[in-house]
């Protein structure tokens, strides 16, 4: 849940960095299922997590002062899994996205037209 709330935006739910965002940084955002990622040690990632990487789009996610920062430690273990993550792991991660306004407008509008409500007789707005 954490990872695709803070993370994937950039680095996509799979880790792949294929985001918009994230091809859009520069550097772009790595592919952390391949090994330049997956062969740093546990600390070096927990490092990077938590820390950042300076003139980056890497923010640092930890909080001053609090070097043993549960959260981070528990993306190290997630990242470490990310070469095997499954479609159902992939699909269940998508409903933590972030979302914008119009994409819950537009998701409302949608449910609405599919259930006959409100909008029902008429095809929800594109964008």
């Amino acid at each position: 849940m954490h990872f695709a709330d803070h993370c994937a935006s950039c680095h996509g739910n799979d880790g792949g960095g294929n985001t918009e965002i994230g091809q859009n940084l520069y550097p772009p955002a790595p592919d952390m299922r391949l090994p330049a990622t997956q062969q740093l040690s546990d600390g070096e990632l927990y490092y990077i997590i938590h820390n950042g990487v300076r003139w980056t789009g890497m923010p640092a996610w930890g909080e001053a002062g609090n070097d043993n920062d549960q959260d981070s430690w528990k993306l190290v273990i997630f990242i470490r899994h990310l070469p095997s993550l499954t479609a159902d792991e992939l699909r269940d991660m998508e409903r933590f996205n972030p979302k914008s306004d119009a994409d819950r407008e537009e998701e409302k509008e949608e449910q609405e037209f599919l259930n006959g409500g409100p909008s029902g007789d008429r095809a929800p707005k594109s964008r």
